[in-house]
C-alpha cells in the first residue's frame, strides 16, 4: 500500500539488471545512485520492497539491506519502518553547508569563502540583469528603502543587507548557483557584521547595492557584474585587510 503523495515505483518505470560484481552489495548502490542521478527515482519515490529489489538484481536479501543501509548513511534515501524506503530530496545546502562550517574554523578559510562570493555573486549580479522581473527589480528597490531607513536610524541595515543579496539571487533564476552563494553567505554573516559595525559603511554598502540595482534594471550585465565585485572586494578588504584581495581584473573580464 502507497503512502498518500508518494510515488511507488513500478516495473514498467525503472529497469533493474542482475548483479554481477563480487562486492554484490556495492554494485547494488551503484545502480541504484546512477537511478537516482538520472531521475529515475525521484525525490520522494518508494522504491520496490527489499524482497522485490533482491528478486530484480538477482542478489541475497542480506545484500539489499546492507545496499539500503550505505544508502541510508549517504543520504540519498530514508528507511521508514512500517512505511517503507524513499528517495530524499538532496540539498544543495545539504551537500555544501557542512563542508563549508569545516572550513570556517581557521581565518585562511574565510578568505576562501569570500574568494567563492567573488566567484558566485558577481555572475548571480550579471544573470539577474538579463533575466530579472519588472517585480523582482521593484523588489530589490523596495529592500533598498528598508535599508536607507535602517540606516539614517543608526543601524546597521544586516537584514537588508542579507534579503538584497537574496534578492539578486532570485532574479538570476539559477537555484544551483544561488543557493550555493546563500549557504557560504550564511557562514560569513559574523564577518559581514563585523563590516558593518565600521564607521560609514553601512551607507557605502547602501551606495553599492543602488549601483548593482541601476545595473540590473537598465539590462548591463557586465556593468552589475562589476558592481558586484567592487562590492564584495570592499567588505572582505574591511574583514581581512588590503593584503587578502586578488587582483581587481581577475573576474571582471566579462
Amino acid at each position: 500500500m502507497s503512502t498518500p503523495g508518494r510515488r511507488p515505483v513500478g516495473d514498467h518505470s525503472v529497469e533493474l539488471g542482475p548483479i554481477k560484481s563480487t562486492r554484490i552489495y556495492e554494485e547494488i548502490v551503484r545502480q541504484v545512485k546512477q537511478l537516482i542521478a538520472e531521475g529515475r527515482f525521484k525525490s520522494g519515490d518508494r522504491l520496490p520492497p527489499e524482497r522485490e529489489l533482491a528478486e530484480k538484481f538477482v542478489v541475497s536479501r542480506t545484500s539489499v539491506r546492507e545496499a539500503l543501509r550505505a544508502l541510508e548513511s549517504l543520504g540519498l534515501i530514508d528507511i521508514r519502518p512500517g512505511e517503507g524506503t524513499f528517495v530524499r530530496e538532496v540539498s544543495i545546502d545539504a551537500l555544501v553547508g557542512p563542508l563549508a562550517l569545516l572550513m570556517t574554523t581557521q581565518r585562511e578559510a574565510i578568505g576562501e569563502l569570500f574568494e567563492a562570493r567573488r566567484v558566485l555573486e558577481p555572475a548571480l549580479a550579471a544573470l539577474a540583469a538579463s533575466r530579472a522581473t519588472p517585480d523582482e527589480v521593484q523588489e530589490m528597490e523596495r529592500i533598498l528603502e528598508d535599508q536607507a531607513r535602517e540606516i539614517a536610524a543608526g543601524r546597521t541595515g544586516l537584514a537588508q543587507d542579507a534579503a538584497f543579496h537574496a534578492a539578486v539571487g532570485t532574479a538570476a533564476h539559477n537555484r544551483a548557483i544561488t543557493r550555493i552563494a546563500h549557504a557560504i553567505m550564511d557562514l560569513l554573516t559574523q564577518s559581514r557584521e563585523e563590516s558593518l559595525n565600521t564607521p560609514g559603511r553601512p551607507t557605502r554598502s547602501h551606495q553599492d547595492h543602488r549601483r548593482i540595482v541601476e545595473a540590473i534594471a537598465r539590462r548591463d550585465s557586465a556593468a552589475a557584474r562589476q558592481a558586484m565585485l567592487d562590492h564584495l572586494i570592499a567588505v572582505e578588504g574591511l574583514v581581512l585587510g588590503p593584503a587578502s584581495q586578488r587582483p581587481r581584473g581577475e573576474n571582471s573580464d566579462a
